[in-house]
């Protein structure tokens, strides 16, 4: 529950530090006083977005603090698990500070720019949120703040008329959470599979209409006897083949250089070897040498036989040279017709054609497949989804025993509520589509509810919706701004009964109110008010004392003008001995 607000230089609020206590509270004030603003500042809280209007005037920076006890909530660890934060459920701490970015302007451009006259880049709010002195992304703010608090305003009534709100409603009370969960599972690897359905279909049609084409160009690659490092090759020996004159020409010299009669390098090499051995035995050093130039000499024959027979290998042929590039240039055309720039590449594209070609072939076979797949996991979706729709009937018959019997405690003893279910086609949230009928009385026809109640009829089915899912899911902080919107007298004191009994059940309920009945069953009040001071308005929020909700509920029973028999009249209210 919400154990502590605090809010400083937000909106017409300098500073505001206020406990609030669990069970059912009640805030009350005149319109202006600044009840909307407490409920904006929460509001920062739960990740909604600010702007420079929510800094008050003259500061920098706004903040708005709240602490929560969280202890008795279930599931609340993991949530702080899953989002690597510290966990202190006794003391849980929400904070969001406000920036005002254009932090050098004067006061008129700032008041210019709070009265919506000026609206620059300077004029952004910059914008931190804190969850136990952690920073945190708004995301992860809103997803706990949803845990949180549920305020409920009077612009929530118009989900009446949504059947998604009115569906998750039947959901809560069937309690449904597991079969939801399957059918979900089921939905998503159906639809998944079906979309990749419509991807081969598609494949496919596109496919055929290119099969010409694509076996066209898988002919031609194939029939070029395309080999990898072919064109590597060929470009080596076309290179070869068009310089064989000039290498023919160097093999020769160096032949002759090596092998020459008389002058060769390697008969003079041996015979400068043999010479050193003869006078090995008179010159120590010579054996040494000796053996130093038959070893080259033995390099070196080697050499000038190897150069010897590529004199003989090396010989020009027109017509090869001419089979050569002819292939070469078939090579490069194929490369430049498809836009690739090697054989292997070519090679890549021929095996990625016969692929295609062959799922062309294989296509009606793999449709069929697909289809069939699509079919079985269509039928186990409406399966799971007829076991969610059976649990969801439950929930609705337990949703109108439920509405009708709260709506009887509210002062509309022959109003009739139906939950209207019909069946469909799979969607992501099942097979149902539900509606809400209503009717005041038992005379009229059922219509959807949002046609035909009223304001007062629909704040007060409002209310017993609440309290129903209040039960089912145990949020810790209830927030209802104004739901009495239409109502007064015995009405409104069964809604604040209502709304004390689900105080009672281990949660908070706080009701911004305008009616003294409601207000007077809070078991803590709240005043909000405005003070002129010579800096400006100011809002203030208090917490009243005994006496204090005596005048304050006189007040609000007379106006302005206090009366005696306003006052006996507020202390009968609160049960109070004269």
């Amino acid at each position: 529950m919400l154990r502590r607000l605090y809010i400083r230089n937000f909106t017409l609020i300098d500073e505001l530090d206020m406990e609030f206590h669990s069970g059912f509270s009640v805030i009350t004030g005149e319109t202006g006083a600044g009840k909307s603003i407490i409920l904006g500042a929460i509001g920062l809280l739960l990740g909604q977005r600010a702007d420079m209007k929510t800094i008050k005037q003259g500061a920098d920076r706004c903040v708005v603090e709240a602490h929560f006890d969280l202890s008795h909530y279930e599931d609340m660890e993991r949530f702080f698990e899953e989002n690597d934060l510290d966990a202190d459920l006794e003391d849980t701490i929400i904070r969001r500070e406000l920036t005002a970015s254009g932090k050098g302007r004067s006061s008129e451009s700032r008041q210019a720019c709070l009265d919506g006259r000026v609206a620059t880049e300077l004029d952004r709010v910059k914008s931190r949120a804190f969850v136990n002195d952690v920073p945190v992304a708004l995301g992860v703010l809103k997803e706990l703040g949803e845990r949180l608090i549920d305020v409920h305003s009077q612009h929530q009534n118009l989900l009446l008329g949504k059947h998604d709100f009115q569906l998750s409603v039947v959901d809560i009370i069937a309690r449904d959470g597991q079969e939801l969960s399957a059918y979900r599972e089921a939905y998503d690897a159906w639809r998944e599979t079906r979309g990749s359905l419509d991807e081969l279909k598609e494949q496919l049609a596109q496919n055929r209409q290119a099969q010409d084409f694509m076996q066209f160009q898988f002919d031609e690659l194939t029939a070029a006897k395309l080999v990898d490092g072919e064109q590597e090759e060929l470009e080596a020996r076309s290179e070869t083949m068009e310089h064989a004159e000039d290498i023919k020409q160097a093999l020769y010299e160096t032949d002759h250089a090596l092998s020459g009669e008389g002058s060769g390098i390697v008969s003079q090499l041996r015979s400068a070897a043999q010479a050193l051995r003869g006078i090995g035995r008179v010159f120590g050093d010579a054996t040494e040498l000796a053996e130093r130039l038959d070893s080259s000499y033995i390099e070196l024959k080697d050499v000038a036989q190897e150069v010897s027979a590529k004199v003989e290998d090396i010989d020009f042929d027109p017509a090869e040279l001419d089979a050569v590039n002819a292939r070469l240039d078939r090579l490069y055309d194929l490369e430049k017709k498809y836009r690739v720039q090697s054989v292997g590449e070519l090679i890549t594209l021929r095996d990625g054609l016969a692929g295609k070609l062959n799922a062309i072939e294989g296509g009606d076979e793999l449709l069929k497949e697909k289809e069939q797949e699509v079919e079985r996991l269509k039928a186990q979706c409406l399966q799971l989804g007829g076991q969610l729709s059976k649990k969801r009937s439950q929930g609705a018959a337990e949703t109108e025993a439920q509405i009708a019997r709260r709506l009887t405690a509210l002062g509309m003893p022959h109003a009739r509520f139906q939950v209207e279910m019909s069946t469909g086609e799979p969607t992501a949230t099942g097979l149902d589509r539900v509606a809400f009928l209503f009717s005041a009385n038992t005379s009229s026809v059922l219509q959807p509810v949002s046609q035909v109640a009223s304001g007062g009829e629909i704040a007060r089915v409002m209310l017993a919706l609440k309290a129903m899912v209040s039960g089912a899911v145990k949020l810790p902080t209830i927030i209802f701004d104004e739901i009495d919107t239409g109502v007064s007298g015995k009405i409104a004191e069964q809604m604040a009964q209502i709304m004390a009994e689900m105080g009672a059940q281990d949660r908070q309920v706080i009701s911004i109110t305008h009616l003294p009945q409601i207000a007077a069953l809070g078991a803590t009040h709240y005043k909000v008010y405005k003070e002129e001071t010579p800096q400006g308005t100011t809002s203030h929020m208090s917490l009243l004392t005994a006496d204090e909700r005596i005048a304050e509920i006189a007040q609000m029973l007379s106006g302005s003008s206090v009366t005696e028999a306003a006052i006996q009249n507020a202390k009968q209210l609160l049960r109070v001995k004269k």
